[in-house]
């Protein structure tokens, strides 16, 4: 099959070392992925090997040959090109890590939300008569997508002949999770100990539905801080940045007018001179604050509410697109205002 697909697999295999690999397989277990995607990371290789082909031709060796000699071309060529490559390389394994440590950290906030439900399943299962191993397998419900299908890998483990313990411990330490970690760790010294292992499993329900109320109370006592900030942000700030640039426009007409003026009336001491301040850069400026005030609000905002980063990232399209799209509106509205002052 095309030497299959040239060799998509094995590039992506080159590129990971042997002993990375085991950890990478986990990192992506994390993930909801049974395989490691080599296929997809040979294919990230071709595309970075074109579009360092199409850059290195169209800007790179036209602007070397003008400027250097035969054998300097030849050398700068090549790190011009292993650079090039490097920083696309780079710049992709970053976004694939970005991307998967998003997902992982979903999947983990997802399982949070469900393991009172599912807890309070297997406790109901517990108090029915069925043992432990009987009742994790019988708690395993469709609605419990996520932490359904890890608690549904842990329990064919113990069917297999794993001890519950060490496969309840596994799925603990594969996600970066204290409340999971901690639940787990409860149930298997209560197993341990031979003691009730339902009523534990009632008292954790209730703690964990109480600590969910603690932080909707907290989520919800912070809302305004976030709508103060979302209002300083998304409009204040770019109509006072707009304000500002038809403010600079309306100085620069009014002393330009002066300068002319002075220059004629040549019995005056003193001269205006025109105002050296480009327009164009001052707005350019203030759509880059713009979006550095909006990036770095919408990631308080979301320490704020969520208490921490990642839980927010679905704001910062909001705040950068709302922001910057108020400024050109208010930069259009301010700009007919001002417009027939002078």
């Amino acid at each position: 099959m095309a030497l299959k697909i040239i060799f998509l697999e094995e590039f992506g295999k080159a590129f990971v070392p042997k002993n990375f690999r085991p950890n990478l397989r986990r990192y992506m277990l994390k993930a909801d992925f049974d395989e490691v995607p080599y296929k997809f990371f040979g294919l990230l290789f071709y595309v970075t090997a074109l579009m360092t082909t199409l850059i290195f031709i169209i800007f790179v060796y036209p602007y070397l040959k003008v400027k250097y000699e035969s054998f300097g071309v030849g050398v700068l060529s090549f790190l011009s090109w292993f650079l090039i490559q490097l920083f696309f390389a780079t710049l992709f394994i970053l976004l694939v890590y970005f991307y998967l440590d998003l997902k992982i950290y979903y999947r983990t906030k997802k399982m949070e939300e469900q393991l009172p439900d599912f807890l309070q399943v297997l406790s109901a299962n517990l108090k029915g008569g069925m043992t432990f191993e009987r009742a994790l397998w019988s708690a395993v419900k469709p609605r419990f997508n996520v932490l359904g299908s890890e608690m549904a890998k842990a329990s064919k483990k113990v069917m297999t002949g794993y001890e519950v313990g060490r496969a309840l411990t596994e799925l603990a330490d594969k996600y970066d999770s204290l409340m999971l970690r901690r639940t787990v760790d409860l149930i298997i010294s209560e197993l341990e100990s031979g003691g009730n292992v339902a009523e534990l499993i009632d008292r954790l329900v209730d703690n964990l539905k109480e600590t969910k109320a603690l932080k909707d109370e907290m989520s919800a006592a912070a809302i305004a801080y976030v709508i103060f900030i979302s209002v300083i942000v998304v409009v204040i700030s770019p109509l006072l940045f707009a304000l500002s640039f038809n403010l600079l426009i309306l100085i620069i007409n009014f002393i330009g007018k002066l300068s002319v003026a002075t220059q004629k009336a040549a019995t005056l001491p003193f001269v205006f001179s025109k105002v050296s301040i480009n327009p164009q850069d001052f707005r350019m400026f203030s759509v880059a604050a713009i979006f550095v005030i909006s990036l770095f609000s919408s990631l308080i905002v979301s320490i704020v509410e969520k208490g921490d980063m990642k839980g927010g990232l679905k704001y910062i399209p909001i705040y950068v697109f709302g922001s910057i799209s108020l400024y050109f509106l208010f930069m259009k509205i301010l700009g007919a205002l001002f417009g027939g002052i002078i």
